[in-house]
Order: structure tokens, then C-alpha cells, then sequence
């Protein structure tokens, strides 16, 4: 009997245990997974031509903008001619660096060897010197729980009008573009998907007329918190897109506009737009 219960006590214990080492490992990744997203904000990446310091030097400054506006969620930090100092002193800031040959695999085939390859440098700065530089600028580190977006998108060239989807041919550039953006401002987003908007009854046309909560309706099972609607048209004239975006947040409404850009500056203005409003910034239809 006495050992029939040392048994079933042994394996009592060893069942703890287990439990233990899984919550224990459930808390560590979990840790690792906030630690990550703290440290992705406190990195940037750019292309650079080569390896050496000179075009490197360059690309930190490039890298310290994106950072300092990712952090805060200040979108208007890249029009602030503050930063030029800290840009030229850029190095000082930066906790590590690495390369990444975007011809890996290929021969070289000019003289020079690396000196003209493009490179991928990605760059990690050192918290409490971006957080210093921020409070220098008045303002403060975004450290909330970012909301997830749910954009919705109207892109009208001549005759092609459509709704920017999870899920259409038609929008992969753009779903790249906007995944780029989104990681430049360290945003979240989701897209509608064709069926939704058909089952919904949205169509490109009323689109900036849908109350927000219709459309936060087609996103929410996704994880969509926050609407951004946008409409872009292209223009011959500009050529480029002019762009509307507007966005409901805290019991007021914002509208933003500017036209002759890329896609590509649409979408990183529309998430810049959207940071600002989250993090607390400002209106970006006031903005200069």
C-alpha cells in the first residue's frame, strides 16, 4: 500500500512539474512575442547601395526617421526640420546593423565586385536614446496596444473602380503596398474580402458613404478595430493618385487629403493618418 501511494504521489509530482514547465514556457513566449513587437518599433530597414560607410551612414540617418516616426506615431515628424541634426549623428543611436545582399545566390557582374550590389540594411536603435530624442521633441513613445485596422479602399483608374480585397487578383500590388506601409508605422491591418462586400451590399461607389459600423462589421471577425476608408483616383494631370482618407475615432471624425502621389505614398500617408489619430497626435487634416 505504501508504495502504491509513493507511486501515486511520484506522479502527482511529475504532472506538477510538467504543468509548471508549460506555464513557464507559455510565459516565456509570450514575454518573447512583446518583447519582439517592442523591439520591431525601435527597427528600420532601407536599401543601400553596397557596404561601405558613407552610403551606410546615409541609410542610418534614413532608418532614424522611420523609427522616431514609428515609435510615436507622428507622421509629421518627416516634415520636421528638427531631425536633420539628429540624422547627421545617426550612428550614435544605433544598437546593431546587418546586411542583406538582395543578389544573394547571383554572380557579380560589374568591376567593383559588392561596391554596387543593392543591399537590405536593416538597423535596431537603442530604446532610451530614441525615447531621449522623442521627449526632446515633445513628444512620447506609443505604447499602448496599437488597434488593428480595418482598411477599406476604393481605387478608381478610368473605367476599373474596385474595392482593395483580401483576396482579388486585382489587388495584390496594393495589398503589398499596404503591408509595406503598414510595417513602416508599426500598424496592423486586415482587408475586406470580395465575398463580405458583396454579402454586405458595399460597392465602390458608395463606399465613403458606409457608416463605420457596417464596415467594422465586415472586419471585426478578422480582428479589425479601428476603419480607414480611403478613395483614390487617378489623375492624368497630376499623374498620380488623388486621395481621400477618413477615419472615426473617439466620437469625432477625420479627413485627410492630397493628390499627385503613388499608391504606394497614398497607403503609407492613409496608415501615417491613422497612427496620428490613434496615438493621440493630432488631426492630420490640420497638419503641416
Amino acid at each position: 500500500m505504501a508504495a502504491l501511494l509513493e507511486t501515486k504521489r511520484d506522479l502527482i509530482t511529475t504532472r506538477a512539474r510538467g504543468v509548471v514547465r508549460m506555464l513557464l514556457a507559455a510565459a516565456l513566449i509570450c514575454c518573447s512575442g512583446a518583447m519582439a513587437a517592442d523591439d520591431s518599433l525601435y527597427r528600420a530597414q532601407t536599401v543601400v547601395t553596397g557596404q561601405g560607410e558613407p552610403n551606410r551612414i546615409i541609410g542610418f540617418g534614413v532608418c532614424l526617421e522611420d523609427v522616431l516616426i514609428k515609435v510615436s506615431g507622428q507622421p509629421m515628424l518627416a516634415s520636421d526640420g528638427r531631425l536633420a541634426a539628429y540624422k547627421s549623428k545617426a550612428k550614435e543611436f544605433v544598437s546593431r546593423f546587418d546586411y542583406h545582399d538582395q543578389y544573394a545566390g547571383k554572380p557579380h557582374h560589374d568591376e567593383q565586385g559588392t561596391r554596387d550590389r543593392p543591399y537590405d540594411l536593416t538597423v535596431d536603435f537603442d530604446h532610451k536614446k530614441i525615447d531621449g530624442i522623442l521627449a526632446k521633441l515633445d513628444l512620447k513613445p506609443w505604447r499602448s496596444q496599437r488597434p488593428v485596422l480595418g482598411v477599406f479602399v476604393e481605387m478608381q483608374h478610368g473605367p476599373k473602380d474596385y474595392i482593395v480585397t483580401s483576396d482579388g487578383t486585382q489587388s495584390d500590388l496594393q495589398r503589398d503596398a499596404l503591408a509595406a506601409a503598414a510595417g513602416k508605422r508599426g500598424m496592423r491591418f486586415v482587408l475586406p474580402s470580395a465575398p463580405a462586400l458583396t454579402s454586405a451590399n458595399v460597392t465602390p461607389a458608395e463606399l465613403l458613404k458606409m457608416p463605420a459600423p457596417k464596415l467594422s462589421s465586415i472586419v471585426a471577425p478578422q480582428g479589425g478595430e479601428a476603419i480607414l476608408v480611403g478613395r483614390l483616383v487617378w489623375d492624368d494631370g497630376d499623374l498620380g493618385w488623388a486621395t481621400r482618407w477618413q477615419m472615426a475615432w473617439g466620437g469625432k471624425d477625420y479627413k485627410w487629403q492630397f493628390r499627385g502621389v503613388t499608391f504606394d505614398e497614398a497607403f503609407r500617408r492613409g496608415i501615417g493618418g491613422a497612427a496620428q489619430v490613434l496615438s493621440g497626435n493630432g488631426d492630420p487634416g490640420r497638419s503641416k
